[in-house]
């Protein structure tokens, strides 16, 4: 007799495995897994996601991008062409594996995702819809009397201490309580003191972990006028509910910065000072941009300095330029780079942060101008937040990433008055940084290409009198980053006029 619960296992053991490979940067090895595990549950909708998206975290040449890029494309189209729903397990199997895996590694190609994310929002959206029918039909906005609120609902699986939604804390904290009823909706289940934030500032918290279900069931009973999905790109799970229709109104917004492509999101939210010219090309939904950065970013307290330099393995007499975003943000055509700068600045060290899967790229970089990348260059494993930012300020310079900037990082340098060496890209998610030095009136440290970026990032580390400069023009502005109760004035007015409209024509006041 088959054992069920041993063929689970065996399930779950290959998909550890891949996942394993993958971290550790073995990626044709995971691919490799994946088809192996493909061929002995052929059922098994997950593994054929696997086979056929998966990319590297890190690439080790550039060439490697374009590559994997096009086998994302072909895999992507064959997914597509082959998906059956017809059968009831078939159905089942496939929500099962979008419930398990995204393509979240795809927006750090620094390529033009809307077409991508477009395919593999409406695959999404098409297995979703298989598996709850009634749950993708277009829903009416709630009538509003003139003394009811708008309901307005915020579903992620990071309501906890994440880089993706600790900003949502200030449009729920500085939100008009006479005008909104905040509903939020934590769906999976590492709870903590930020969770707890989360829950203050609710007017209604659900704790509903991994039950795609129940947490539908529960939105849908709420009734909302308005439900956002502040970090749309990171979960499998919260992407496979946005693939459904649960309010008039969807929303998501930068916390992953990428189009969601899914056609149930109504509106992405964004900011002013990020988006290029033509931003609305870059995004499947109708794109609303907020004044200043679009958020009320919580104040960052700076804790004493009782850390010095030899506890993070750097020299007293360094230039220290921290490189603090996560591996998967560095491509390998700006490596050059980091040895072009220590060429010119022999003082200097670049500390890297939980990077560890760089280090084989910056060595050949490195000998490849006749230098050591050991001498340079310091890796250092994760962090705790106080220590994080302890970090920060005992560093002189922070090299932002090109192509995907730093957001969180960004702010929490700029709190610690470190100033930030940046080059805009094409898309929001390149710009993050060069927005924020924009509301700073800081001009100084925005490169226009590379060679000045370069240059840029020399200078602050040959003159000290000119970057303390920097330095103290941070430390003068830096306030109007944080709390910023004009983003949420108007996020609010977006929200009552979408529900104002959507009511005119049903004729739903009462």
């Amino acid at each position: 007799m088959i054992n069920p619960q041993m063929i689970q296992f065996d399930i779950t053991h290959h998909f550890e495995l891949i996942q394993k490979l993958h971290k550790s940067g073995r990626t044709k090895e995971a691919i490799s897994a994946a088809e192996n595990a493909s061929q002995l549950f052929p059922e098994e909708y997950l593994f054929k996601l696997l086979k056929n998206l998966l990319i590297p975290i890190v690439y080790k040449a550039p060439d490697e991008i374009s590559l994997y890029r096009q086998r994302f494309e072909q895999g992507l189209k064959k997914l597509i062409q082959q998906i059956s729903l017809n059968a009831p397990e078939e159905k089942t199997k496939a929500l099962e594996g979008i419930t398990h895996v995204t393509n979240f590694y795809l927006a750090y190609q620094a390529g033009n995702d809307r077409e991508l994310q477009r395919q593999y929002g409406n695959l999404v959206h098409q297995i979703a819809a298989a598996n709850y029918p009634n749950w993708v039909k277009p829903r009416s906005m709630p009538p509003l009397g003139k003394n009811q609120k708008i309901r307005v609902g915020y579903i992620s699986g990071y309501l906890h201490n994440h880089s993706g939604t600790y900003w949502l804390l200030g449009w729920l904290r500085y939100c008009d309580r006479e005008k909104f009823e905040i509903y939020c909706y934590y769906i999976q289940n590492q709870p903590d003191t930020i969770t707890r934030n989360f829950q203050e500032y609710s007017d209604v918290f659900y704790h509903i972990s991994g039950n795609i279900e129940a947490v539908c069931q529960q939105i849908l009973t709420d009734d909302l006028h308005i439900l956002v999905f502040p970090e749309l790109g990171i979960d499998a799970l919260t992407f496979s509910i946005a693939g459904l229709r649960l309010a008039p109104v969807q929303c998501t917004d930068w916390g992953y910065p990428v189009t969601s492509g899914i056609p149930t999101l109504d509106y992405y939210i964004s900011s002013k000072l990020m988006e290029p010219e033509n931003a609305q090309e870059h995004y499947t939904e109708t794109l609303i941009c907020l004044p200043n950065l679009g958020i009320a970013y919580p104040k960052i307290d700076v804790p004493l300095s009782t850390k010095n330099r030899s506890d993070f393995g750097l020299r007293d007499d360094a230039v220290v330029y921290l490189c603090c975003q996560a591996p998967y943000k560095y491509l390998p055509q700006h490596d050059f780079i980091f040895a072009e700068i220590a060429q010119r600045v022999p003082q200097g060290q670049f500390v890297f942060v939980r990077a560890e899967l760089l280090q084989q790229r910056l060595q050949e970089t490195f000998a490849a101008v006749g230098k050591n990348s050991r001498d340079y260059c310091v890796f250092i494993p994760f962090l705790n937040h106080e220590n994080y930012l302890r970090l920060n300020s005992i560093s002189d310079v922070c090299l932002d990433t090109l192509g995907f900037t730093g957001g969180n990082t960004t702010l929490a340098a700029l709190a610690c008055n470190l100033p930030v060496v940046t080059c805009p890209g094409k898309f929001m998610r390149g710009r993050m940084s060069y927005g924020m030095l924009k509301m700073l009136r800081l001009s100084e440290t925005i490169a226009k290409n590379e060679a000045e970026y370069i240059e840029i990032a020399v200078r602050l580390g040959l003159e000290p009198e000119w970057r303390q400069q920097i330095v103290q023009h941070i430390a003068e502005y830096k306030d109007c980053l944080f709390d910023d109760k004009v983003s949420v004035a108007a996020l609010e007015e977006f929200y009552q006029k979408v529900v104002r409209e959507h009511l005119t024509q049903s004729k739903g006041y009462l």
